[in-house]
């Protein structure tokens, strides 16, 4: 017997994002050389940001956060400069 969890589908809520072309890219080769999609990618990686912060990945998202925020810093520089 399933249980209405097991055959309804949890919601979902889109995800947007504009990367550089070679970000792109990187994320849509990375998924498709492994059979998966992008969208399964992150829900997966989003688990241990919720329920278990000493996951290794926990550790390589915090050695990546000094470049996110320069990129995200970049950014902002940029679209005020245009305003």
């Amino acid at each position: 017997m399933t249980t209405s969890d097991e055959s309804e589908p949890k919601p979902r809520r889109a995800l947007h994002a504009y990367l550089s072309d070679e970000a792109h890219e990187a994320w849509h080769d990375f998924a498709a050389e492994n059979g998966v999609s992008v969208s399964a990618l992150l829900e997966v990686l989003s688990a241990p940001l919720n329920d278990d912060l000493d996951a290794p990945i926990v550790d390589v998202l915090n050695d990546v956060i000094p470049a996110a925020r320069a990129t995200d810093a970049s950014r902002r520089r940029r679209s005020r400069s245009k305003a």
